[in-house]
């Protein structure tokens, strides 16, 4: 919906109250300022209400593409607009930890609504003895497993796959597995 679209909108300001007491009783000039009036009120009114327009919560739905693209990032219009809100919201602080494993998970947790345990396949080892052995080669896969953040809640997985390919480097093949509930720790064994 566009401003201009609403049909009676008021100006806070109107021109015929504006003019000398000349034109007061004018009618030629009140109708003609009325008609400006009615061109003006939206502008006057996205005017008067211009810092809402900046802050994701308030903005109107169709303005948060446009206030999107601001920050650098693509809220899907398919999504439910509290949650494109959202994502506009954190753009800033998300950006920040793109391409981390921390990145991904909380992108993961704000746009699907699930807990993620990331585990790189890429990277770089040491080892702190002389002449060890060399580490295997690295897998190029991130595998990317995630779980409900509330029982019982469906998981996207295709939702899940888009948006972790996107957080993904190019040179790794990402996986996503959605398990029923959070990994279980490896079981220790020892004396």
């Amino acid at each position: 919906m566009t401003r201009a679209a609403i049909p009676g909108l008021p100006s806070r300001y109107p021109i015929g109250e504006l003019l000398p007491a000349l034109y007061a009783d004018d009618d030629l000039a009140q109708r003609f300022t009325a008609g400006l009036d009615t061109v003006l009120a939206p502008v006057l009114s996205t005017l008067d209400n211009l810092p809402a327009y900046f802050d994701p919560s308030l903005a109107p739905a169709d303005f948060l593409p446009w206030l999107a693209s601001w920050v650098g990032v693509e809220a899907d219009p398919a999504w439910p607009v509290e949650l494109r809100r959202a994502v506009v919201a954190r753009a800033v602080e998300l950006h920040r930890w793109r391409g981390t494993r921390r990145g991904l998970v909380e992108r993961l947790r704000l746009c699907c609504g699930v807990h993620a345990d990331v585990r790189d396949g890429g990277g770089a080892t040491w080892s702190a003895e002389a002449g060890a052995a060399l580490p295997p080669p690295p897998t190029g896969e991130l595998l990317v497993r995630v779980w409900p953040v509330r029982e019982g809640v469906a998981v996207d997985a295709r939702r899940v796959l888009d948006i972790a390919t996107a957080s993904c480097p190019v040179h790794l093949i990402c996986r996503v597995e959605v398990l029923p509930g959070p990994p279980g720790e490896p079981e220790q064994t020892g004396s």
